[in-house]
């Protein structure tokens, strides 16, 4: 997790593509229109617990297992929304299901490079559970083995992940993506490209965050521009403010990382350097370090299990119109073959 030395600035600008979604040129049935108020009110709500009650939760792991959580629970909910629209798939446009599709397999390929880098963040525990047997032993030898793993895990924590410098790259692909297409005969579809804007936004800022965060660039840090029409804007842009303004600051630090409990770590492990070389380390000195060791690993742990499981919510949804569109598809050659529909043998 580099730390390069860039300035910190807003990233992807563009328009307002609600602008495409007004609901100023049509009326929605009422059913239709408490669906979406209802959608919307929860996303707003999902939104409201993410906006940090303290400076000091930004860029935690505990801040980052939260956002997941609460990812997973919004796409559960857009699935629920097209259950309840009624909305089959045989009813979707062509443009419909490229937008979903596309958008899917970018934010899978988000979701293996942030696997990846909260894996190699954890490999760097090995190195700290032996460093901490050394430094207990507390013997010249062993204190030169704590101090070389202790390195190692700094070079290790420093070192770039590929998978996560192409982040870049799927998120402005990605940001393309809020151009929703118009949908002009189908109350049904306006109210789903309006929810699925707002699933959107929150997953483009998150990831952003995520992004920023295990690439120590604040480059790929996104500021999002929304209607003020929308049930969701106020405490969308309050988080996006409350974020953005702190994480800018922690960026122009010169620390290790900018994850919290990592930073934590490092730490830790600068303050027993000096005794380390002095060639005595005194067993109450170690429990800070032990203690934020623990925090780290348990927290990573914890946000690799809601990125697994935003991964599966995910891939289900995508496998799920698959099924629907081949399952169209042979039903449609089904019923334009005569000899088929017959029930005849060729």
């Amino acid at each position: 997790m580099a730390r390069p030395q860039d300035l910190p600035r807003g990233f992807f600008p563009f328009g307002n593509p609600f602008k495409n979604l007004s609901s100023k040129n049509s009326v929605l049935p009422s059913k239709l229109l408490s669906l979406l108020n209802n959608f919307e009110t929860n996303l707003a709500s999902s939104v409201r617990n993410l906006v940090p009650k303290e400076k000091t939760q930004i860029l935690t792991v505990s801040w980052m297992k939260l956002a997941m959580e609460s990812l997973c629970e919004t796409h559960n909910s857009i699935k629920t929304l097209i259950t309840d629209l009624e909305l089959p798939v045989s009813d979707w446009e062509d443009k419909w299901v490229d937008v979903y599709l596309d958008i899917s397999v970018k934010l899978l390929d988000l979701c293996n490079a942030f696997s990846s880098e909260l894996t190699r963040l954890n490999q760097g525990h090995l190195l700290l559970q032996f460093a901490l047997h050394n430094l207990e032993a507390n013997s010249p030898q062993n204190l030169s083995k704590a101090q070389s793993s202790l390195d190692s895990w700094k070079k290790h924590i420093g070192s770039k992940n590929p998978r996560i410098e192409n982040c870049r790259a799927i998120m402005s692909s990605l940001v393309q993506t809020l151009n929703l297409p118009k949908v002009k005969n189908s109350a049904k579809g306006k109210v789903l490209m309006r929810a699925l804007y707002g699933v959107k936004v929150k997953t483009l800022y998150i990831s952003g965050v995520f992004a920023a965060a295990f690439s120590g660039s604040s480059q790929i840090l996104m500021y999002l521009t929304v209607s003020n029409e929308l049930p969701w804007a106020q405490p969308f842009m309050e988080m996006q403010n409350t974020m953005n303004a702190e994480i800018k600051n922690i960026f122009l630090s010169e620390g290790l990382t900018v994850l919290k409990e990592l930073e934590a770590v490092d730490s830790g492990v600068q303050k027993l350097y000096p005794a380390i070389q002095q060639g005595s380390v005194d067993p109450i000195s170690l429990q800070p370090l032990k203690d934020s060791v623990t925090a780290l690993s348990d927290g990573l742990d914890l946000v690799s299990k809601e990125v697994d499981c935003f991964f599966k919510i995910l891939l289900s949804g995508r496998d799920t119109l698959l099924e629907n569109l081949r399952s169209m598809g042979a039903s449609t050659m089904l019923a334009t073959s005569p000899r088929k529909a017959a029930g005849k043998k060729f």
